[in-house]
């Protein structure tokens, strides 16, 4: 019985561990690409109320893909409309392998996990709700491997 209740409490304490690392996080969601098949027509989007303008932020891409992605980055377009519909677009290139051909990021199997920090220092200027909008910009109309991709936005404490 002792033993049970042991058990019971270290997977209570491992639990809480888990979900106390991620306070900072204010925004951390992922859309799932079909078949691992991103169609350049299809752009996952993700809006994120914002209310604090004076914190700095942690504005990140999170990518997640197979291990038979047949490049070593991905280009994005990131397409931004603000509270008051001024829109901003940026071409970003994620990397996801070194040099010598090793991913980066976390993986098991044959997935592959990266964050990519896009800003260290964003201050969102107005309060109010975001639209991101993310497109591959790659040069295949159907760009295979790319299994997940994400947005993760977090108070820099």
């Amino acid at each position: 019985m002792k033993v049970k209740t042991l058990l019971y409490y270290f997977i209570f304490v491992f639990m809480m561990s888990l979900s106390s690392c991620d306070n900072n996080a204010i925004f951390d969601e992922s859309v799932v690409i079909p078949n691992a098949s991103w169609d350049n027509k299809k752009s996952p989007y993700f809006d994120v109320a914002i209310d604090d303008t004076l914190s700095n932020h942690i504005f990140s891409l999170n990518i997640r893909h197979l291990e038979n992605y047949r490049y070593s980055n991905i280009y994005v377009f990131l397409h931004t409309t603000f509270p008051n519909g001024n829109q901003t677009h940026d071409t970003i290139e994620c990397l996801l392998s070194y040099p010598d051909g090793r991913w980066m990021g976390k993986g098991s199997g044959s997935m592959r996990s990266c964050n990519i920090i896009l800003n260290k220092n964003l201050r969102f200027p107005l309060k109010g709700t975001y639209h991101f909008e993310i497109e591959q910009a790659m040069r295949d109309n159907i760009l295979n491997g790319i299994t997940d991709i994400g947005l993760r936005i977090e108070k820099d404490i």
